[in-house]
């Protein structure tokens, strides 16, 4: 599982490390996409079709926000190999997309982890702590039916 926060730098061929708590999660093949809020997913090759599916809902029609969700997630995704040293390209594409200079941070949610420019996470983080209260008790009246 992949869990916490982890900082590391992209060096000037925007080469990256994987932390290594996360690289035997992720193994040595693994998918880098665009994400949501400015930051990119890094997920293992196995675990990529379940991350989909929960984004699509399953759905067995190609409605248009699915169609928009697979442009925009699969239409930016890479397959990338971990290098000897755990290190991986991420594409310009992608670098440039999440704002990624030389600080990065990974933060571990389970079976993905979001990559982000170091700047924004600690913008996003604080935004996060201030209504986390909220968020928990939004979370369980949605649960429950009860939303509000």
């Amino acid at each position: 599982m992949l869990l916490g926060q982890y900082q590391t730098k992209l060096d000037e061929k925007g080469r990256c490390p994987v932390p290594a708590k996360f690289r035997r999660e992720l193994k040595n093949v693994c998918v880098v996409a665009k994400w949501y809020e400015g930051c990119l997913v890094i997920v293992s090759k196995d675990n990529w079709t379940g991350i989909l599916d929960r984004l699509t809902a399953k759905s067995e029609f190609i409605t248009s926000p699915v169609r928009d969700t697979d442009r925009f997630i699969m239409g930016s995704a890479f397959e990338v190999e971990l290098d000897g040293q755990g290190r991986f390209v991420i594409p310009k594409i992608l670098r440039d997309y999440g704002g990624l200079s030389e600080n990065v941070v990974f933060v571990g949610l389970g079976d993905r982890a979001e990559i982000w420019n170091s700047e924004r996470w600690q913008k996003k983080e604080e935004e996060i702590s201030q209504v986390a209260e909220k968020l928990i008790e939004k979370i369980a009246k949605q649960k429950s039916g009860h939303e509000g």
